[in-house]
């Protein structure tokens, strides 16, 4: 079936100003020419992030004018968007493909896969998005923040506050809160968590394998509202001399959680899907060493700023005052050469087909 390019994004648009219209929480535009811009302003059209009504149709109506700010923030969000796409996402791509379309595939090579793909769709959707977002701020326009360093969740609820908030933050607004939300007692919150999460992974497409990864996610959601009590309490005794180790092995299980839902999200079939977990099993069993190694390179430089970004607190760290100015015009260099002469064969953008 063909389908418009970005379908899936400005449905969610338009969904969201008819619904706040109905609801009484915004007023109809008198202008159809000023809607019409809000749903399909080019820089989010095919992959978001999903803007609301009430964010974006604002800015249209009003008078704009790019500040010097937003457009070094801009040029800074589209180099550093670049460089995740063209250098990182589009270098894993192959090693992704490569073990996925294998017949027979090791716990290592499995695992091999796995990390790169985390990676991969990270760069791939974060990095069109990081475009998009500064491609808006040269026209004196803001799109919402849609990615806040989701590697760095300690819990499942935590992960879908970081990870395509855009999309996460709609489905929390207009399916999970009107189904009840957490309303109705353990039982309904827990049947609210679990369809909407479903209908999330059947919004990527209409396959099982979206549906298996969004029941993944919601049985995730479930099982850690019903130990969270119990992390609460080791997390209190842990605050003292154990607080960094607890910190990072909270990380280490979310991110390995996270990417054994990329396997389900990635794989072609059940069958493969049950091959992978079953040789998971012995992860360390014949490890493409080239292949871990160029992951490693690949991911190294995002890993890097990430790591600063959240001891800063601050993603577009490159405008602190500590940097100077040499600094700066040496990491975007480099940015550019790379994504000028050392990009990887041109991929589509991952989430083109949703």
């Amino acid at each position: 079936m063909i389908l418009p390019i970005g379908i899936s994004f400005y449905t969610f648009q338009a969904l969201s100003y008819t619904i706040d219209v109905y609801r009484g929480k915004l007023h109809a535009t008198k202008s159809f020419w000023d809607f019409f811009l809000a749903v399909l302003f080019f820089p989010h059209l095919v992959a978001g992030p999903i803007q609301r009504a009430a964010n974006l149709l604002a800015q249209v109506t009003a008078r704009r004018k790019a500040s010097y700010d937003q457009v070094v923030d801009g040029l800074h969000l589209i180099a550093w968007g670049f460089f995740k796409k063209v250098v990182v996402a589009d270098g894993l791509a192959p090693i992704v493909n490569q073990i996925f379309s294998g017949s027979h595939v090791t716990g290592g090579e499995t695992l091999t896969a796995v990390y790169a793909f985390a990676f991969q769709i990270y760069c791939d959707f974060s990095g069109y998005t990081d475009i998009a977002r500064g491609v808006a701020k040269l026209m004196g326009f803001e799109f919402v923040l849609n990615f806040k360093l989701p590697y760095f969740a300690t819990n499942p609820s935590d992960f879908w506050q970081r990870w395509h908030i855009s999309l996460s933050s709609w489905l929390r607004d207009y399916l999970y809160i009107p189904l009840g939300g957490n309303r109705g007692g353990s039982l309904l919150t827990h049947r609210n968590l679990m369809l909407t999460m479903i209908l999330g992974g059947l919004w990527h497409g209409a396959a099982w394998n979206f549906v298996a990864w969004g029941c993944y996610h919601g049985l995730l959601l479930v099982g850690h509202r019903l130990v969270q009590p119990a992390l609460e309490r080791v997390t209190q005794v842990a605050l003292g001399i154990w607080r960094t180790p607890w910190f990072l092995l909270r990380l280490f299980i979310m991110f390995h959680l996270t990417c054994y839902g990329w396997l389900l999200f990635r794989a072609k079939s059940f069958a493969q899907i049950a091959d992978m977990t079953g040789v998971l099993t012995h992860p360390l069993a014949a490890v493409p060493a080239d292949m871990l190694s160029r992951v490693a390179v690949l991911c190294a430089p995002v890993i890097l700023v990430q790591i600063i970004q959240y001891r800063t607190g601050r993603l577009e760290f490159m405008r602190n005052a500590w940097l100077p100015l040499a600094g700066k015009v040496a990491f975007y260099s480099a940015l550019l050469y790379c994504a000028v002469f050392h990009g990887a064969t041109p991929q589509a953008f991952v989430y083109f087909q949703f």
